[in-house]
């Protein structure tokens, strides 16, 4: 695939990293002289010292063959008009950092992917933690909606029951669904069924459309001392 990369920063640098490695053609478009050289000296890629707000820039970097555009500036301002131009020029995926959550409609109504910075995500990802230390992973949906990755606990209320029963129990709200589950003894991950029985130790993906909410996670342990 041919990638374009706007900005080396410590996010553009990770992705000149990993799309690399995974053999893409990448183009990096950095305004800054010495992190242009830095990058370019070395990663076998093209490396641009432009502007990435000029279309000039763009049409150098390969716009008419690439497969993607990644925004990694500084400013949600700068990113948004990079991604304009990428739109414009026909670029199939435009994908952006977003440093302001408020700006995200304004990707929206523009096609462009906004994921939060880097920084957002770290802070929120170790506040979490710390408030739920049983909850090992989780991605954002839309809105409040999330899923999350959980190991259950001995005292957790669905310990010993299969989903059924704890969904016809009232256990369950409407608004969760268990979607996989690693049990304990090792034997590998499998789709969750209404019979599937959870016990303590195993390891549980979980769809929650209120998101981590204390309500929602003490239903697969309690975790008071850590609120």
């Amino acid at each position: 695939m041919h990638f374009i990369v706007v900005g080396a920063g410590n996010v553009g640098r990770l992705l000149v990293d990993i799309a690399s490695r995974s053999r893409n053609d990448v183009v990096v478009v950095e305004h800054d002289v010495t992190r242009a050289n830095d990058i370019a000296n070395e990663y076998d890629c093209l490396v641009l010292n432009e502007d990435a707000t000029r279309e000039e820039t763009l049409k150098e970097a390969g716009a008419a063959r690439a497969d993607a555009l990644i925004s990694t500036l500084e400013l949600d301002a700068t990113n948004l008009f990079v991604c304009l131009l990428a739109t414009e020029l026909g670029i199939p995926t435009v994908v952006s950092v977003l440093h302001q959550p408020e700006h995200r409609e304004l990707f929206r109504k523009m096609g462009v992917n906004a994921v939060k910075s880097p920084d957002q995500l770290a802070a929120e990802s170790l506040y979490r933690t710390a408030r739920q230390p049983a909850i090992i992973d989780y991605m954002p949906v839309e809105d409040d909606a999330e899923v999350f990755e959980i190991e259950v606990s001995d005292a957790a209320p669905i310990a010993g029951k299969t989903l059924e029963d704890a969904r016809s129990g009232g256990l369950i709200p409407d608004d969760v669904l268990v979607v996989a589950v690693v049990p304990q003894d090792g034997s590998g991950p499998r789709i969750a069924r209404s019979t599937t029985e959870i016990g303590a130790g195993d390891r549980l993906a979980v769809y929650s459309g209120r998101g981590t909410d204390p309500a929602v996670t003490d239903l697969f342990g309690f975790f008071d001392d850590y609120r």
